[in-house]
């Protein structure tokens, strides 16, 4: 008997410059990293590869399970992992979010508002979503620097779910509506 092969559950978009696709084991060394940079604060870091591994898997299971999980960010010139991002909805989680996380070395090129702005879209346009949110801690500046340019306001503290309960996050977001009026303008 053989082990099977890579498995991607879910689309594939792509933009200009990127690829947004389900996880895949070949991403795992790359999301270790992220996870290890001290800049992995606001995502639950930095943690040991073993606790990276484990969010790492709840990311593929979501894919396999709810058909809704953030993208794994490659760069489509290169091959490069270089993030996280898109539609997620763990249970108690505070709305229909989609979120970020960028591997340092991708921070600073536009390509999260590149990514964010496909996976908005997809969370509108193919999974019906009413209003999309953004789970931000109120010191990274920027997250809530990115939100802002996707059009996302500030609703106020939110609490996160266990184990996250005490970190501190605003819920940033908006409504269909609003998303594709300033989409069309």
């Amino acid at each position: 008997m053989t082990a099977p092969g890579p498995l991607l559950s879910g689309p594939v978009l792509q933009t200009a410059r990127l690829t947004l696709r389900p996880t895949a084991m070949e991403d795992f060394p790359r999301w270790a990293e992220q996870m290890a940079h001290p800049s992995s604060r606001f995502i639950g870091g930095p943690q040991a590869p073993e606790v990276a591994w484990r969010g790492f898997m709840a990311m593929a299971g979501a894919w396999t399970l709810t058909g809704v999980a953030m993208f794994s960010l490659i760069e489509r010139d290169t091959g490069l992992w270089l993030g996280r991002i898109g539609p997620w909805t763990p249970l108690g989680w505070p709305g229909t979010e989609v979120g970020w996380g960028l591997h340092p070395d991708a921070m600073g090129k536009g390509y999260a508002k590149e990514a964010a702005v496909a996976c908005i879209d997809y969370a509108f346009d193919v999974l019906g979503w009413t209003e999309v949110i953004h789970c931000i801690d109120p010191d990274n500046t920027p997250s809530r620097n990115l939100a802002i340019a996707l059009g996302s306001t500030n609703l106020g503290p939110a609490t996160l779910p266990p184990p996250f309960q005490d970190h501190p996050v605003d819920r940033w977001g908006q409504s269909r509506e609003a998303w594709r009026a300033r989409r069309a303008a």
